[in-house]
């Protein structure tokens, strides 16, 4: 499945991933990485899943995701991340921002995802 070998989501996976390991071991990085860059790589790893998976059912790789259904799924991310979890778990904090990361993550993937799949 080439989506899946794309450098750009093996990059995101990366750095998502080494920023969740870091966090775990505590490891001292600046609060804006902590903070914000994994809710940039959200969208655009999650909606390459998405894509991943639409290949795999559909047995064609020439799909892309609509741009009404990344608004939907980012929209959704960002209610259920930001106004529901915050209400329920005291772990979360609501902040605008990664509103507007998760939806410029998605324009990024929206952008590039017929040039790179």
């Amino acid at each position: 499945m080439k989506i899946l070998k794309q450098p750009l989501f093996l990059i995101s996976i990366g750095i998502a991933s080494a920023i969740y390991i870091a966090n775990r071991f505590e490891t001292p990085l600046p609060n804006w990485i902590y903070f914000y860059v994994n809710d940039f790589l959200c969208m655009p790893i999650v909606l390459s899943l998405c894509l991943a998976v639409l290949y795999i059912y559909k047995k064609t790789e020439i799909l892309y995701v609509p741009l009404v259904i990344i608004m939907l799924l980012t929209t959704f991310f960002a209610l259920y991340f930001e106004v529901f979890l915050p209400k329920t778990n005291a772990r979360y904090t609501s902040d605008l921002i990664d509103v507007v990361l998760y939806f410029l993550g998605a324009f990024l993937f929206y952008k590039f995802q017929k040039k790179l799949f």
